[in-house]
């Protein structure tokens, strides 16, 4: 037990919670019912309560928790796995794998996470259902050099669906942004950057609600563009970039190339990474670092891109 009290920790499924507190385990169902026991039980000394992102099975008992006014945190599950090792506590069950949650959070005091609201999750909902349909299209592509005859005419009807089912997902996240006067001031003010487009602007909004809060060596962590030393001994191996949140990496990543090539920033630390013999993916990464220190910075002070004000360093 920490400091602040009981920490409970909490093993997600599609069908259950298995929930550790103070080395007493328990079991509940994964739904409505479920949760007010589960509420209960953590209404009784809890301080913070830690699960693991499970990809959606945790999203309706984190609004729950988090609604009831108790502090949360919802933790990357290899940090949890590498905790686990570490400790040396490699047996593994839905209820040893909520005590090795609790104890995680013990021992890390994890950031407390502050969960989106109903329009925010929406708008996330959006963004996830594009990210699979694109996908599916890129899938389809690549089969298509495969396939001959009906099967070849079949795959290039689905990839025409799917461009249309991206399209109608393009307008949906527009009008979303559309709708709420605060989320069209702020995805114009992120728009101001050239480089950044509507897709990734709606992502940032929705899936990166720290953007504004963080110093820039903590976002750029959090997103995972922060490259980490690989050194033992004398060793002295190429720092890589680890972790993170990939979804916001990857649209990040597509703004960096838009700004590699036409932002008066940007471009040209493009072009002295490059002239200093820095490999091409190195450069990207550092670009990417560039403009999300600088949607920080715009985003805290409120103040659209002034390439005088928000590029010098």
């Amino acid at each position: 037990m920490n400091a602040q009290g009981l920490v409970a920790g909490i093993d997600v499924s599609k069908d259950w919670l298995d929930v550790a507190i103070g080395g007493e385990a328990s079991r509940v169902a994964n739904d409505a019912a479920g949760i007010g026991t589960l509420l209960e039980r953590l209404g009784r000394g809890v301080e913070l309560v830690v699960m693991e992102a499970t990809g959606g099975y945790e999203a309706l008992a984190a609004s729950a928790i988090a609604g009831a006014g108790l502090r949360l945190a919802v933790v990357n599950p290899r940090q949890v796995r590498d905790f686990a090792k570490a400790t040396g506590r490699l047996a593994k069950s839905d209820r040893i794998d909520a005590e090795v949650i609790a104890a995680f959070g013990e021992a890390i005091e994890p950031q407390v996470v502050r969960l989106p609201d109903e329009q925010t999750q929406e708008l996330q909902d959006l963004i996830m259902r594009r990210q699979q349909l694109v996908v599916m299209k890129v899938q389809e592509t690549n089969r298509l050099a495969m396939m001959r005859g009906a099967a070849k005419k079949q795959i290039k009807a689905h990839i025409a669906w799917l461009e249309k089912a991206i399209d109608e997902v393009n307008i949906d996240i527009t009008a979303r942004l559309r709708t709420s006067p605060v989320w069209r001031e702020k995805d114009e003010l992120l728009r101001s950057l050239k480089g950044i487009g509507p897709i990734t602007s709606s992502t940032l909004m929705a899936s990166l609600p720290e953007l504004g809060q963080l110093d820039r060596r903590a976002i750029a962590a959090l997103v995972g563009v922060a490259p980490f030393n690989r050194d033992s001994g004398t060793f002295r191996g190429r720092r890589m970039i680890w972790g993170g949140r990939a979804h916001v990496r990857q649209v990040l990543y597509m703004a960096a190339i838009a700004a590699v090539r036409s932002n008066p920033v940007i471009k040209p630390f493009y072009e002295r990474l490059i002239a200093r013999g820095k490999p091409h993916k190195v450069a990207m990464v550092a670009c990417m670092r560039k403009m999300l220190t600088i949607l920080n910075a715009m985003t805290r002070s409120n103040t659209p891109w002034t390439p005088g004000l928000h590029g010098a360093n």
